[in-house]
């Protein structure tokens, strides 16, 4: 099963290629996506992604994750969320979301079990 393309980014809208749903925040992984609902977990820009975040696009077997802060880069990643990515083999990129998007994008369409987790707006 292969990662989808990211379509389209704009802000506080993204769609993913074969998805009907638009997107302000979303999961990505090889075979499918999902709205990222900051509730879930009670994320809020600082501290940032938690591993609780991450866990479900683990758990789809990606090898390499993409973490997209915002058009800002507001979102936080700290430190113990990267470890808990290594910790359990997986590459790890942060960046600012459009340069997020290029990054997974280039991956999905080299084949890689690429995952990810984009924030769209600040």
């Amino acid at each position: 099963m292969s990662s989808p393309e990211i379509a389209s980014l704009s802000w506080g809208q993204m769609k993913v290629k074969g998805c009907s749903a638009t997107y302000k925040d979303c999961k990505v992984w090889p075979g499918g996506s999902r709205t990222w609902d900051w509730r879930e977990t009670g994320t809020n820009h600082s501290p940032g992604v938690q591993p609780a975040d991450l866990e479900e696009v683990v758990k789809k077997g990606v090898r390499t994750m993409v973490i997209g802060r915002g058009m800002s880069e507001a979102l936080q990643v700290p430190p113990s969320t990267v470890d808990y990515l290594k910790k359990n083999g997986i590459d790890v990129l942060v960046l600012q979301t459009e340069k997020a998007v290029e990054e997974y994008n280039a991956l999905a369409a080299q084949g890689v079990k690429v995952g990810g987790v984009f924030h769209s707006t600040c």
